[in-house]
């Protein structure tokens, strides 16, 4: 399903003078994203791109361009502060990401999670392309983690279940940036921290399980995938995540919610947006309940006027 991205702004150095791309994009960033310096080390200049897409109290950037060095230095964190935690995801190339520890190396697949507070300097040797999480800090001290992000935290190498949730949160922005995420952006940025906490948790202290926690994030988004197919069940996601009925209902007790239960309030949810856009006038209601997974549209109206005390026919807006 295309989802129309609420993208705030989108811009590219490929048209501005190479003798001012350096000012234009540092200045472009210092409105949309995080104040920082740049230096290009480039033949024909800096060559870049960056798109901002709001994601309910998070903002999603993707990031591509040659080679090149961003740096917030301490003048810079002084004066122009930015109190959030990012989440950034390399998709191509390579990075050195330096701070006051020491440095850390990034390759291909790499997640690194650090406070924007503090100095840095990340750095890009050949051309690449990255997914940022910009996550208010109190944000993530509310559903993420409290504990203070002292250094920058490499994620994604420490096992192979750390690998699988970052993973799992790759599919999920490169989804919603692509437009192809099969759930809305309340759903999507639920996915998205929920996924930032099980990674980040047991790094900094956090009390939540990881264990639960890793297992209900990636529950959650096969759920979210297989919305559609009328034989999801509780039995066929503890399948998929390797675990029992009886086990998976433990996982989905933090919600308040059974999985069945979960699985049915999101498929209602996807069928009552589709319903009120007016775009989707030309779908029959018994077409919208088989979209999301419905047997029937008997059953389907049943259980939607049970949730939401209208028909999907009432839910519909006006025709003009």
């Amino acid at each position: 399903m295309q989802v129309n991205l609420p993208i705030v702004s989108r811009v590219s150095t490929q048209s501005v003078d190479p003798a001012d791309r350096i000012d234009f994009w540092e200045e472009h960033n210092r409105q949309a994203l995080v104040g920082l310096t740049c230096s290009s080390y480039a033949r024909e200049g800096l060559l870049a791109t960056e798109t901002n897409i709001e994601l309910g109290d998070l903002r999603l950037a993707e990031i591509a361009g040659n080679e090149h060095v961003i740096e917030r230095t301490p003048r810079t964190c002084q004066a122009l502060p930015k109190d959030s935690i990012f989440v950034t995801l390399l998709m191509a190339g390579s990075g050195v990401f330096f701070h006051e520890g020491g440095c850390v190396t990034l390759q291909t697949g790499d997640l690194i999670l650090y406070d924007t507070r503090r100095p840095y300097l990340f750095g890009f040797p050949s051309p690449m392309r990255q997914l940022l999480v910009d996550i208010p800090r109190q944000v993530f001290a509310a559903q993420c983690a409290p504990g203070e992000v002292a250094a920058p935290i490499l994620l994604g190498r420490g096992s192979a279940t750390e690998g699988a949730q970052a993973s799992a949160l790759e599919a999920v922005l490169a989804d919603w940036v692509a437009g192809q995420r099969g759930e809305d952006s309340v759903s999507t940025e639920a996915t998205v921290l929920d996924l930032v906490r099980t990674l980040a948790a047991p790094r900094l202290g956090g009390s939540a399980s990881p264990a639960i926690l890793s297992q209900l994030a990636v529950a959650k988004d096969y759920i979210v995938r297989h919305l559609a197919d009328p034989g999801l069940s509780s039995g066929r996601v503890a399948e998929a995540i390797g675990v029992s009925v009886r086990h998976l209902s433990r996982i989905f007790q933090p919600t308040g919610v059974s999985p069945s239960r979960y699985i049915l309030e999101q498929r209602l949810g996807k069928a009552r947006q589709v319903l009120a856009e007016p775009s989707s006038r030309h779908l029959t209601i018994a077409e919208v309940a088989h979209c999301w997974g419905f047997a029937s549209q008997a059953h389907f109206t049943r259980v939607f006027r049970s949730r939401f005390g209208s028909t999907p026919g009432e839910t519909r807006p006006l025709a003009r």
